[in-house]
């Protein structure tokens, strides 16, 4: 089979490795002349609403996903009308706005923070009132890694953070005291079969994640059924195929979902060397129709290196250390690889990560 990604980062690229053990071929498509994985496969360039690109990209491919969650829902739609996409369309349009994406919680018996739409700075100070500050103020589409939102901290704070973001549709979000951030993977094949990976723990400072620990520590099966049950809701609602992310808050024992992602996810990066099957060839198997892999894990942790990196000498002579490259140039807030440890012996794991941590900015 050849399988079309939209997107050529480091997630497509992490596909495709994935992807060639199982005899798959790979087409990219991205508009960057200098994507990541087109180090790997054949790369078309053009943007995404670019109808003659697309069809360019389509041809000749047995089915289509994407990498990232802001691929316009027109271009998969448009490829849907040709060959197989997955996720479904509807599933990428579900997560793309983040007020469609909270609702669709609630419908579905989730809890979510408390949030509301905001069109006008007047509706911002009459929100902030309901809710009650702090409280975090975003645009309702795009925006990742920190960007696109303000924190309300007092009602000094709404008028600047109107000036910030003002002008796009936006929503306004209550603050979570929340005791940790975890995010639960589901992967769904064509036939409606789910696995789950255990619940990865998420440390983030500037609003990047850092380090994810997995399986998240002190983890009960009553905290795992219910990530798995949330994340099986959605699944089914969206018709869903291949892997999917959802961030979550835990306070007082419950899970409060903050977001989903319709794709493979950063915090399941440490599956690659963790898990029986990692979240990449299991999306792959899904996409294509083949049975779904394993999702049984060893303790494991998963540091992104950010902006800059050690020479890799300096991360490999840590026992143990996996370190990936993602064929991307430096720069601040940018993420440019990743560093993964898997437990060796019990109780060998915490040292060897504070050793590794001592070696990453």
């Amino acid at each position: 089979m050849k399988v079309g990604i939209l997107g050529g980062g480091q997630l497509g690229r992490m596909l495709a490795l994935a992807g060639y053990p199982l005899g798959l071929r790979f087409r990219f498509m991205d508009p960057a002349a200098d994507a990541p994985a087109g180090h790997l496969a054949e790369c078309v360039g053009g943007a995404y609403d670019d109808l003659a690109a697309l069809d360019r990209f389509a041809e000749g491919l047995d089915a289509v996903t994407y990498e990232f969650e802001n691929v316009p829902v027109a271009a998969a739609k448009h490829l849907a009308a040709k060959l197989p996409v997955y996720p479904p369309p509807g599933a990428l349009d579900a997560a793309q706005d983040r007020l469609t994406e909270k609702t669709l919680f609630n419908q579905l018996g989730i809890g979510t923070p408390p949030f509301e739409a905001v069109q006008t700075e007047a509706e911002l100070k009459a929100a902030a009132e309901r809710i009650g500050l702090p409280a975090v103020f975003k645009t309702r589409r795009m925006g990742y890694d920190g960007k696109g939102q303000a924190v309300l901290r007092d009602a000094a704070d709404v008028e600047q953070a109107w000036k910030q973001l003002g002008g796009t549709p936006l929503i306004l979000e209550g603050f979570v005291r929340f005791e940790r951030e975890l995010s639960i993977l589901g992967v769904r094949a064509q036939d409606g079969a789910t696995a789950f990976y255990p619940l990865a723990e998420n440390h983030h400072r500037d609003g990047i994640l850092r380090l994810s620990l997995a399986p998240a520590p002190d983890l009960t099966p009553a905290l795992q059924a219910q990530a798995e049950a949330l994340s099986q809701k959605v699944l089914d609602r969206l018709q869903y195929v291949g892997v999917l992310a959802i961030e979550l808050f835990q306070v007082n024992g419950t899970l409060l979902a903050n977001e989903m992602a319709p794709r493979v996810h950063n915090s399941g990066h440490w599956t690659i060397e963790g898990a029986a099957c990692s979240q990449f060839e299991n999306h792959l198997r899904a996409v294509c129709g083949l049975p779904l892999g394993g999702t049984a894990a060893m303790p494991s942790a998963m540091l992104n290196l950010i902006g800059s990196a050690p020479p890799p000498e300096a991360i490999l002579a840590v026992p143990g250390a996996h370190f990936h490259w993602y064929g991307k140039d430096p720069r601040p807030g940018r993420k440019i690889g990743h560093v993964t440890l898997c437990e060796q012996a019990p109780g060998d794991l915490a040292p060897r990560l504070e050793q590794l941590k001592k070696r990453i900015p």
